[in-house]
């Protein structure tokens, strides 16, 4: 018995380990429900785009239509104070999107291993396999568009990084490859991306096919985003919203903001407009929670009336904020009189004084100053531009596309209501710059106006329409949504519009700044060959 117990103890097979109660690649990925589970883990990477601050501020202020309100310890506001290789947020935001193409990386890489289980989910082996591969794509594709906007030239990886294969040699790739390759990826992904999404929080072929139209329109190839931007409008799945639907439709309210309303939000929900909606959910496991709308709303408490600040926080109104990055008066000054998406149904503009105990829990009615009664109305005050020496305004207004908060702890920093991150008016909005590339001003002032006409905003014709309209249509519609620094970038604006518009940050900003320096920990780490760093960077 003891000679059979050491021939057996010396058995390769037992000395091979095999850790059964430990989730690793090797054995995670050997049948769809664990690739399922890689896929779960990436969009929960992407996700940080909304619940960690730099990468969610990043990309939104720090332009023409939005700057800091409170906080000056910032990049935006300070610009070349803080704009340097050394400045730790470059570096948490580039090893987070690297994280993300490592991830999808292994998913891509691993899915080609043979013996896997890919049955399952009432669809065949092949289409379960192709489908899994195409969402992995895109994601890679998103991680390496935000990459170039970014820094330009950047490291172009597609196989999975190990603990083997640490490279100490990585060269930037040039821009225009690793677009190329965004291209690649987005185009197979749109093939096997469903039109529904796999699951709920995931994108749509629609998001595929828009990223496809933006990126034509960045390497300057019109035609081919008006193909793209067609295929996501002509698809019968996807249908701008323009009747009332949803939680509050018997209430006051309009067309353009209920897709924004708690309970809207997703495609389930009747938002045929949203192309990919980001989840969060109070008090659940992977749940999650928002920044944007405390980082962004003002902080209405502070408001006040001789010595009396009397609005309480609510849920109605969004609970407690910071103000960190605020709407520009450029960009409050954009909307017609009578644009829906210009009013206190969706950008703040006053308050009413309320005694209901309730709505203000938990700090009780509002206080009244001397002279006012519950029902009046504090007007936000937006008639003179943030800057250096006019900061720190509690009055100003914000969008409420983000308002929420948890019901049970208003003064919490967070939101958990789900995110439209991407609808098919930002689509239509890119089929208007195509056309107008295209040389048809005409046709760009007719897509235009179906947007403009869903909010009763006043109709254009194609002697209004140039790039610059664009723009400011984009954030007459789009504001609090679209990563606008990536836009500016893309049509060579960013520059000269925050300087003209932006007066909080605008004025620090040079030329140098249109891309970001590599971060110092990455030119230090690559030890055996040197990495070239931006212009205007030692």
């Amino acid at each position: 018995m003891l000679f059979l117990f050491l021939m057996v103890g010396c058995s390769e097979d037992i000395l091979e380990e095999k850790p059964t109660n430990i989730m690793a690649a090797e054995s995670l990925y050997t049948k769809l429900s664990g690739f399922e589970s890689g896929l779960n883990g990436l969009y929960a990477l992407v996700r940080e785009h909304r619940n960690q601050s730099d990468q969610l501020m990043f990309t939104m202020t720090g332009v023409d239509n939005m700057c800091s309100n409170y906080d000056t310890d910032r990049l935006w506001s300070e610009w070349g104070a803080l704009n340097t290789p050394t400045w730790s947020n470059f570096a948490d935001i580039f090893a987070w999107l690297y994280k993300i193409i490592n991830s999808a990386n292994t998913i891509v890489e691993r899915a080609d291993n043979a013996g896997i289980d890919w049955t399952g989910g009432g669809a065949t082996p092949t289409e379960n396999k192709n489908r899994v591969v195409a969402e992995a794509r895109a994601i890679r594709a998103w991680a390496y568009r935000y990459l170039t906007y970014s820094w330009g030239d950047v490291p172009l990886s597609l196989e999975e990084s190990v603990g083997s294969s640490i490279n100490t040699d990585w060269q930037r790739t040039p821009v225009a490859e690793v677009r190329e390759k965004i291209i690649s990826d987005l185009i197979f992904s749109q093939e096997y991306v469903p039109t529904e999404g796999s699951l709920q929080g995931r994108l749509t072929k629609g998001a595929v096919q828009h990223y496809l139209a933006e990126m034509y329109l960045t390497v300057n190839k019109p035609d081919s985003a008006l193909y793209w931007a067609d295929q996501v409008i002509s698809n019968p799945a996807y249908k701008l919203v323009t009747k009332r639907y949803g939680v509050k439709a018997s209430k006051p309210g309009v067309v353009f903001m209920d897709m924004f309303l708690e309970g809207n939000q997703n495609r389930t929900e009747g938002n045929t407009e949203a192309l990919w909606v980001m989840q969060f959910q109070v008090n659940v496991n992977g749940g999650g929670a928002s920044l944007i709308r405390r980082f962004h709303a003002c902080r209405y408490d502070l408001i006040k009336i001789g010595s009396v600040m009397p609005l309480q926080f609510s849920f109605a109104r969004g609970g407690r904020n910071k103000s960190y990055m605020a709407p520009t008066k450029f960009a409050m000054n954009l909307y017609d009189k009578n644009d829906d998406r210009g009013s206190n149904f969706v950008m703040r503009k006053y308050f009413i004084l309320t005694s209901d105990p309730v709505e203000n829990s938990p700090s009780g009615p509002d206080k009244l100053p001397p002279g006012y009664s519950y029902g009046d109305t504090i007007k936000c005050n937006w008639s003179t531009d943030l800057s250096p020496t006019y900061k720190l305004k509690p009055d100003w207004p914000w969008c409420r596309k983000a308002d929420g908060t948890d019901p049970n702890d208003v003064v919490s920093d967070n939101n958990y209501n789900d995110q439209v991150y991407l609808r098919l008016a930002d689509t239509y909005l890119l089929k208007a710059e195509a056309q107008l590339k295209k040389g048809f001003p005409g046709d760009a002032a007719t897509t235009i106006n179906i947007l403009r006409t869903r909010s009763n905003a006043t109709p254009v014709t194609g002697a209004n329409v140039n790039l610059d309209f664009i723009l400011d249509e984009r954030s007459r519609e789009l504001f609090l949504e679209e990563e606008r620094r990536f836009t500016l970038l893309r049509t060579h604006k960013w520059f000269e519009r925050t300087q003209l518009y932006n007066k909080y940050g605008g004025q620090l900003i040079s030329n140098r700044d249109t891309l970001f320096p590599i971060p110092q920990l990455v030119i230090d780490a690559n030890l055996t060959t040197p990495m070239q760093q931006n212009p205007g960077w030692q």
